[in-house]
């Protein structure tokens, strides 16, 4: 275990946002901003301010914000060849952002000096030397980000170590080296920084680091390793191309498996909210085997597997998921065995005994089920309807007499519906008959059924349908295949998701739409037997 302080500086506002179809709204990046205050994060790259008029109002409206632990940097490159820092564009926008801190951009390959900006090595010093002492007049805190740090030293080392000392002469706080085309690999890295480290004894490094080789968590350990003290990157990685250094990675490795100090150890368990909100506000979906902050991360599938979780979760966890924010999940298919179940039942609320014949049964019908094309490890609703059907702990609440489904469709604009009519006998013998419409047959299905229940059960009224999937379990039988259809419903306090399996997509969607209406009703009814709300497989 090494040990001390780990500054770290997130990029996700400017170079997070540059990742394709990501585009933060104003709001979105203040909203960000605030979290990774609350998080401990040492600076926030708050953008461009030349670059847009979004970037450019951003910076007057961080400053309205009371941040306890982050410093705001406004991020630039060095002054244009033909004009004088002072007379630079882009330079007075950085001044006028206002921030405690700028970072600048500058060129430490040689070749770019040459094509990129069309000039010579020695000039593409004073540009760099120039533009730093001149801010650093003026601004508290002036970093240089050493751009393609290491494909430059690769092919120059004495010219790239001299943008680091021109840097350094003119005031620079910190010298950041830029694996910026993410080719490197960690051995190259580990010893590149471990060189500068050696050569600039009383710099402050940092390290930043692309993924396009999938190396960027990895370089930015071993950059700390040999000497960084600033850690770059964006929350989930995202990022141009394939993305950055991914500071939920990165966090969780320096501080629980290096002994660094990043972030302050009572933050650490926001990490997953932090990764969740960034996700969203990004409009992208969440990565369910994302290290440490997935969904999946500490997801257990093999009957194996759960039975050592339970007897000692370091069996088949590296960390404990709470210290993240994450937790343990234990999913049911053919692969279970009794221990998965067992869990499943504790998670449920349903008292089950591993030795007797009903968990063996219900391990039986999961195995078959599944062969038949059911998946339950993402319909936790209708797993827990078939255990409680296996107990004797569930009763019918409505029989469907009939149904019927019309579905039409044109070119024309606005000439696609479809009726459903639904005939539905209530457990006190009551016959209901209901007619809908809707968008599509299932919209129709999903509106007639209700109709025809909520005067009886008038708490299906909140019940609402949030996301359908349909999958086509063979393939090669095109249009004859085997569908399952998921639902994930929601009643306002919980969501829930079910599934249903036939060659007959509509009987598929209706077997879990019957499923979705029975276990609000069956969580209804247990809630009012334990006297207490419950929320059953609520995500």
């Amino acid at each position: 275990m090494s040990g001390g302080k780990i500054t770290l500086y997130d990029t996700t506002l400017r170079d997070g946002a540059q990742a394709e179809e990501v585009s933060f709204s104003l709001d979105d990046k203040l909203r960000i901003t605030e979290a990774l205050d609350d998080f401990g994060m040492s600076y926030v790259e708050g953008g461009w301010p030349g670059s847009n008029p979004k970037d450019k109002a951003y910076f007057k409206e961080v400053a309205k914000l009371r941040l306890k632990t982050s410093k705001i940097a406004a991020f630039g490159s060095t002054h244009h060849p033909g004009a004088t820092p002072a007379k630079d564009k882009n330079v007075k926008l950085l001044l006028q952002a206002g921030t405690p801190c700028v970072t600048v951009v500058g060129k430490s390959w040689d070749m770019h000096a040459k094509v990129a900006l069309g000039i010579s090595p020695g000039r593409n010093l004073d540009l760099i030397h120039d533009t730093i002492s001149y801010l650093n007049r003026r601004v508290d805190e002036v970093m240089f980000d050493a751009e393609h740090f290491f494909d430059g030293y690769a092919a120059d080392s004495e010219y790239a170590l001299q943008t680091l000392s021109a840097a350094l002469d003119a005031g620079a706080s910190w010298l950041v080296l830029c694996e910026t085309n993410g080719g490197a690999l960690a051995f190259d890295v580990e010893k590149i920084v471990a060189e500068v480290s050696r050569r600039f004894p009383r710099a402050k490094l940092g390290i930043h680091c692309h993924n396009d080789s999938d190396s960027a968590v990895a370089n930015t350990l071993v950059a700390v390793k040999s000497g960084a003290k600033q850690v770059q990157g964006t929350v989930n990685g995202i990022g141009e191309r394939c993305g950055n250094a991914n500071l939920c990675s990165v966090i969780s490795n320096l501080q629980m498996k290096m002994g660094y100090k990043c972030a302050p150890k009572n933050k650490l368990s926001k990490l997953m909210d932090l990764s969740q909100l960034v996700f969203e506000l990004a409009n992208m979906a969440q990565r369910p085997h994302q290290p440490y902050v997935g969904r999946s991360a500490f997801a257990h599938k093999g009957g194996i597997h759960v039975a050592a979780v339970k007897k000692n979760s370091t069996t088949y966890e590296h960390i404990d998921p709470s210290l993240v924010g994450n937790r343990r999940r234990v999913l049911v298919s053919d692969l279970s065995g009794k221990w998965n179940v067992l869990h499943k039942a504790q998670e449920f609320g349903i008292e089950l005994d591993g030795k007797d014949l009903v968990t063996t049964n219900i391990l039986d019908e999961l195995k078959a089920l599944e062969a038949r094309g059911f998946q339950f490890e993402g319909a936790d609703a209708s797993f827990e309807l078939l255990m409680r059907k296996a107990l004797g702990q569930w009763k019918k609440k409505f029989e469907v007499v009939r149904a019927r489904v019309v579905s039409n469709f044109s070119d024309a604009k606005g000439d696609n519906w479809a009726e459903a009519v639904i005939k539905i006998k209530l457990p006190d013998g009551t016959m209901t008959h209901a007619v809908a419409e809707g968008n599509g047959p299932v919209n129709a299905l999903d509106k007639a059924v209700r109709v025809a229940l909520v005067d009886y059960y008038p708490e299906l009224s909140d019940v609402e349908l949030h996301d359908f999937k349909v999958r086509l379990l063979d393939e090669s039988s095109k249009t004859a295949a085997m569908t399952r259809v998921l639902i994930e419903s929601g009643d306002g306090q919980s969501r829930w998701s079910t599934v249903g399996v036939s060659a007959n997509v509509i009987e598929a969607s209706w077997q879990a739409l019957v499923d979705s209406l029975e276990f609000k009703l069956q969580k209804r009814s247990s809630a009012k037997r334990t006297g207490k709300k419950k929320t059953g497989a609520s995500r």
